[in-house]
């Protein structure tokens, strides 16, 4: 029998905020949403799925369906129930693709691109001060950190201090932060005429929350190793990784 992830009490907790996002309370409800999360610990091909769990096609097509209309990330951002904004550790980690997430039929690049490591994604994430997942974005491989930060921080105006790499060292990521109303702690590259003078090496050190929260999202096969054509599919693998990352919150 197949290991399952949800308990009798994560389940309800889990089931009410499905049934608020305008999902059909079938009498199967629990063994599909069980089915999705078995494919992304285990990274199985859909047809793989163990019989315990339904028809395999029936699972994947209300998988495809939730992730075409964001159901699995509005479910995690329900389950945010009061991070803590005093810190926020920002990062990006690269994907590997699998052979079978290429060739998609949209036309689209779907978050793939060429990097050193061949063909991958990115997974660009924010944590809170307590290491929980509060935002992600998903691009291809070869577009870099800095130019997503952006868009990754307007997603937290609450933050009180952002901490990032040197791979964010701008002054208009900095810019971006303090106009928020927070306080960037961003160590400056070594040809930087300013120094790091002002750096707060204390609040630094604490950036491995972030790396730590990548090692527990890959845990998941399906978020470690890419098999999904579609972007959107992929978000969605994210999208439910860091929901249970909150769901025994």
């Amino acid at each position: 029998m197949p290991r399952l992830l949800l308990s009798d009490e994560l389940w309800s907790k889990l089931e009410k905020i499905l049934l608020q996002h305008a999902i059909y309370h079938k009498p199967n409800l629990r063994m599909t949403v069980e089915g999705m999360l078995y494919r992304m610990r285990v990274g199985c091909p859909w047809r793989d799925l163990p019989d315990l769990f339904g028809d395999w096609n029936s699972i994947y097509k209300r998988f495809n369906a939730w992730s075409a209309t964001g159901k699995w990330f509005k479910v995690f951002q329900a389950l945010l129930e009061e991070p803590d904004f005093e810190w926020l550790f920002i990062d990006g980690s690269y994907v590997k693709a699998h052979q079978h997430s290429t060739g998609a039929a949209s036309g689209h690049t779907e978050g793939l691109g060429k990097s050193r490591a061949g063909l991958t994604s990115k997974i660009h994430l924010a944590v809170d001060a307590q290491g929980l997942p509060v935002a992600f974005e998903v691009t291809g491989g070869d577009v870099h950190d800095s130019c997503v930060a952006s868009k990754l921080i307007m997603q937290l105006p609450c933050a009180e201090v952002i901490v990032a790499d040197k791979g964010y060292d701008s002054e208009c990521i900095r810019d971006q932060i303090r106009q928020q109303g927070g306080r960037p702690v961003i160590p400056r590259k070594r040809n930087s005429i300013k120094g790091n003078a002002d750096l707060d090496r204390g609040l630094y050190r604490y950036r491995h929350l972030v790396e730590n929260a990548f090692a527990r999202l890959k845990h998941y096969r399906a978020v470690a190793f890419r098999y999904d054509k579609l972007k959107c599919n992929y978000e969605a693998v994210v999208a439910m990784a860091c929901a249970v990352q909150w769901l025994p919150m």
